[in-house]
């Protein structure tokens, strides 16, 4: 199977959004780890943007957020659970820009 024709299996091959535009931030760099968010907070998935798109956090514990991407990304994520770790909110910069 050819690269070109696994992408197109993807719910959204293309997303909407230019998330190549959103820095790549690997869940064991310190700004991962010293994130802070809170609900209703744009958010993004930090070390694959581009899979699950941009969400809204709208729910969290301890460890661990609620984001609703609304099927943003390629992946079509809706709601997904995910420690905070993983999540970064949108650098203010680069919200005109998507």
């Amino acid at each position: 199977m050819k690269l070109r024709e696994s992408i197109a299996n993807f719910p959204n091959p293309r997303p909407r959004f230019r998330l190549e535009l959103l820095p790549v931030i690997p869940p064991f760099f310190r700004r991962a780890r010293m994130n802070r968010v809170g609900r209703g907070e744009l958010v993004y998935y930090g070390p694959a943007p581009v899979y699950y798109g941009i969400g809204e956090v709208v729910g969290q514990t301890d460890r661990h957020v609620v984001v609703d991407f609304r099927g943003t990304g390629m992946f079509g994520v809706h709601q997904e659970t995910m420690e905070k770790q993983y999540v970064l909110p949108i650098p203010a910069e680069q919200r005109g820009l998507l």
